[in-house]
């Protein structure tokens, strides 16, 4: 029993400590969002600026151009993050995350649409691509349902992802018919909003963005103890008296209500889901969800990816969304490669 009270008191000193490390980079991401760029400032110019103490020009720039970019990146990677954590502790599957199983994909479909067909700009666009994900999801979800509407029937992650990959082609498919249909000034701004941007980003969306955000993860931490209970298995968690389907409906529709809330402000920024939770239950080594430090590692690779697309290269600002792709492809490639030596070795 003291060996067992040990293990567990280092191991959350450990998550403590990563948690703390991962909160420092993202202040550190976040001051060097604020001051770099064409006109550069210091941190203490930056900080004056957004109490409101500096000068025109700095307060504009700050809390006018750059600030809802960083607070925008912030969000949507935190948001992205704990819907992968979710989809992937639910599922038990790697692969489940929101842009692989055509959730990001669903919400694509429906902010295309708003604008190459009715031309819709702004909120309107957000609402569609909320929309568009939901429907999606609950798509995905009635055809991965297996063994009937019984007790014992539900949905399995190796069904889940592979509906779900299917839902992507198809969404895919419909985005090419729409961008070919539509006006090139309006194709040209779907396809900047698909690739993942923080630009778009204004105080209006972000203070949306930030009050559902919060709303939803007070519900996520309220389900954390069913989320745990349902990483041991359905039995287990059956055994243990918890409505098994109920709870993994009410905690995929918040998984599905993440992504869409983040997707519908800043676009769907790629892989961001896909590696943030893999990324901190390596860090933390507890075995659980890590649903926080997923949160934060989410942020880390949104703003810091965002940092490299604006400054890498002098004159050339990119998307956030291709940094991301560019991190996240290979990661991709590895695991699947890695999954089929297991494959093999068993």
């Amino acid at each position: 029993m003291t060996a067992t009270t040990g293990v567990r008191r280092r191991l959350r000193r450990r998550e403590l400590t990563i948690l703390a490390i991962l909160g420092g980079s993202v202040l550190v991401l976040a001051a060097a969002g604020l001051c770099l760029g064409a006109y550069r400032l210091s941190v203490a110019e930056a900080m004056q600026a957004l109490a409101g103490q500096g000068t025109t020009r700095d307060e504009f720039i700050v809390v006018q151009v750059r600030a809802p970019r960083l607070a925008a990146g912030v969000l949507a990677g935190a948001a992205l993050a704990v819907s992968g954590g979710i989809f992937q502790t639910l599922l038990r599957n790697p692969l489940a995350s929101p842009d692989i199983i055509g959730i990001t994909a669903g919400a694509s479909v429906a902010a295309v649409f708003a604008i190459t067909v009715l031309a819709a700009g702004g909120v309107a666009v957000s609402g569609w691509a909320f929309a568009g994900a939901a429907i999606v999801a609950g798509g995905v979800y009635l055809l991965s349902w297996r063994g009937g509407f019984s007790r014992l029937g539900g949905v399995t992650g190796y069904r889940f992802v592979l509906v779900g990959i299917a839902a992507a082609f198809m969404a895919n498919a419909v985005l090419g018919f729409l961008l070919t249909r539509g006006e090139i000034r309006q194709a040209q701004t779907a396809i900047a909003w698909m690739v993942g941007s923080l630009g778009g980003a204004r105080w209006p969306e972000i203070t949306v963005l930030a009050v559902l955000l919060a709303a939803l993860l007070l519900v996520v931490a309220a389900l954390q103890g069913a989320l745990r209970l349902l990483q041991l298995g359905d039995e287990t968690a059956r055994g243990l008296g918890l409505p098994v389907e109920r709870s993994r409906v009410a905690l995929l529709t918040l998984a599905v209500a993440l992504a869409a809330v983040a997707t519908a402000v800043t676009g769907p920024i790629a892989f961001v889901a896909f590696v943030a939770t893999p990324i901190a239950r390596r860090l933390v080594r507890t075995g659980g969800p890590a649903l926080l430090p997923a949160a934060l590692v989410g942020a880390v690779v949104v703003t810091g990816a965002d940092l490299v697309a604006q400054h890498a290269l002098p004159g050339v600002k990119a998307p956030v969304g291709i940094v991301t792709g560019i991190v996240g492809g290979p990661y991709l490639l590895w695991l699947l490669a890695t999954a089929g030596r297991t494959a093999r070795g068993a």
